[in-house]
C-alpha cells in the first residue's frame, strides 16, 4: 500500500474523523493475502484494533493474521463499547429532555460515530440514517454521507457507495459549500478508481490536488502518487506535461515518492527500461493494497501497451532487438507481447519475424470512423429488424 512507502504530510486544514480507519481495512487484505506474515504489520493492525475498540471485526483480523484469538482482550472490548454506548444514549436521553433541535442531533451523531469508529457496520448504518434524517443543514447532511461512503469503502460495499453518490449530487446541486463539493471529487475519484474507471478518477483527482483535505480517506502523498499513476495511464503526453509533470503541487510532492517520481520520468523521458522497472516495483504494490489488487494486470498491460505505442510512434521501422534493448527484456519476452497486442488490433504495426523488423502503420482515421460507423449502422439496423418482427408477431 502507498502509505507504506510514501511519508504523510500533514495538512493545516481540519480532516474529518478517521471512522471507521480504512488503514485497518488495507492492513487485514495485506495480511490476509500474504503467505509470509510481517510482524511490524501484524502489531499495526492490532494496535489500531486496540485503540478503537473495533470488537465486531477483530475476529476476522485475527483470522487475516493467523493469530490466535485474545478472549480476553475480545471481552475487554465488548465491555468497553457497552458502556460508551450507555454513556451514549443517556446523552441523547438529556438532550431530548433538556436541549434543543441541534443539541439533539449532535448526541446522535456521536452515538453513530461510536459505531463507525469500532466497525459495527450494521448498526452504524442504521443509527447515521437517523442522523442524516434530523439534521437540517446541506453541510451536516454531506457531512453524514461522507461517513456512509468511508463504510462503504472499508466493507467494500458497492450499494451502500452508489446510493450515497447519488445523494451527495443531488445535495450538491442544492447548495454544497466549496469546501465539501472539492471532498466529494475526491470521494468520488477513489470511488472511479476502485471501479476501474481510470479516467474519471484522473479527472477528479487532478481537479483537487491544490485543495485536497481528504486526510480521512487516505494521507496527501498517497493521493499524489494515485493521481501521478492514473494520469499516466490515461492522459495524452501534453495534458501529462501540463498537469503533471510540470504541475507545482505534484512536483512538491514527488520529493517524497520516489518511485512514483521515477516512474513518471522514466516514462515522460522515454527512458523505457528505466519505466519497465518502475512499473514493476508499482505493480508489487499494487499487489498488495485493497483498493488497486484486483486491478493491477489491467493496469501494468495497458501501461506497457501505452510505452510500446509511444516509441513506436516516432519510427516508420526499427529491429525488434534494438527494442527489446530499450526496454530491458528479451527477445522472446517481446515477441510474444507484440504478436499479442498486434493481434488484438492494440499496435498499429507490421512484425517481420524472418526479417527481425517491426514497422509501423499509421492509422487512416477517416476510414476508421468511417467503418465504425458503418459497423455500428448494421448494428442498429439489425436491432431495428429484429424488434419489427416481434412487434409483428404480437
Amino acid at each position: 500500500n502507498f502509505y507504506c512507502i510514501f511519508e504523510c504530510i500533514t495538512m493545516a486544514e481540519e480532516a474529518l474523523p478517521k471512522i471507521p480507519n480504512l488503514r485497518v481495512a488495507q492492513l487485514m487484505f495485506e495480511l490476509a493475502s500474504s503467505d509470509d506474515k510481517v510482524t511490524e504489520l501484524t502489531e499495526e493492525l492490532f494496535s489500531l484494533i486496540k485503540e478503537d475498540s473495533m470488537a465486531p471485526i477483530y475476529s476476522n483480523a485475527c483470522l487475516s493474521a493467523g493469530v490466535k484469538v485474545d478472549e480476553a482482550l475480545l471481552n475487554e472490548m465488548n465491555t468497553a463499547n457497552e458502556e460508551n454506548a450507555k454513556k451514549l444514549e443517556q446523552a441523547i436521553a438529556d438532550a431530548e429532555e433538556n436541549e434543543g433541535e441541534i443539541e439533539i442531533c449532535d448526541a446522535l451523531r456521536a452515538h453513530a460515530e461510536h459505531y463507525c469508529r469500532i466497525a459495527d457496520k450494521e448498526k452504524a448504518l442504521e443509527l447515521l440514517r437517523t442522523v442524516f434524517e434530523k439534521s437540517v443543514s446541506v453541510g451536516s447532511r454531506l457531512d453524514v454521507i461522507f461517513t456512509f461512503l468511508r463504510i462503504g469503502f472499508f466493507f467494500n460495499d458497492n450499494d451502500v457507495i452508489n446510493k450515497n453518490i447519488q445523494k451527495a449530487d443531488t445535495l450538491m446541486e442544492e447548495g454544497g459549500d466549496w469546501e465539501r463539493r472539492n471532498r466529494l471529487k475526491v470521494y468520488k475519484g477513489f470511488n472511479c478508481l476502485r471501479m476501474r474507471e481510470f479516467k474519471e478518477a484522473a479527472t477528479f483527482f487532478l481537479d483537487t490536488v491544490s485543495t485536497f483535505t481528504c486526510v480521512e480517506l487516505m494521507p496527501y502523498n498517497e493521493f499524489i502518487g494515485l493521481t501521478v499513476l492514473v494520469s499516466v495511464l490515461t492522459l495524452k503526453r501534453p495534458q501529462l506535461e501540463k498537469k503533471v509533470v510540470k504541475g507545482p503541487e505534484v512536483q512538491e510532492a514527488l520529493f517524497n515518492l520516489p518511485l512514483i517520481k521515477n516512474f513518471l520520468l522514466s516514462f515522460y523521458n522515454c527512458a523505457y527500461n528505466d519505466f519497465f522497472i518502475a512499473l514493476a516495483e508499482v505493480e508489487g504494490v499494487m499487489k498488495r493494497d485493497f483498493t488497486l489488487s484486483k486491478h493491477y494486470c489491467y493496469f501494468v498491460r495497458e501501461l506497457r501497451i501505452k510505452a510500446y505505442q509511444q516509441l513506436l510512434q516516432s519510427y516508420r521501422s526499427l529491429t525488434i532487438s534494438s527494442m527489446a534493448e530499450l526496454f530491458g527484456v528479451s527477445l522472446s519476452f517481446l515477441d510474444h507481447e507484440l504478436s499479442r497486442f498486434i493481434a488484438a488490433g492494440r499496435l498499429n504495426c507490421k512484425l517481420d519475424k524472418v526479417g527481425g523488423i517491426i514497422e509501423t502503420t499509421r492509422p487512416d482515421e477517416k476510414n476508421s470512423k468511417y467503418n465504425d460507423a458503418i459497423k455500428k449502422g448494421d448494428i442498429l439496423l439489425n436491432r431495428l429488424q429484429k424488434l419489427s418482427q416481434a412487434v409483428v408477431h404480437t
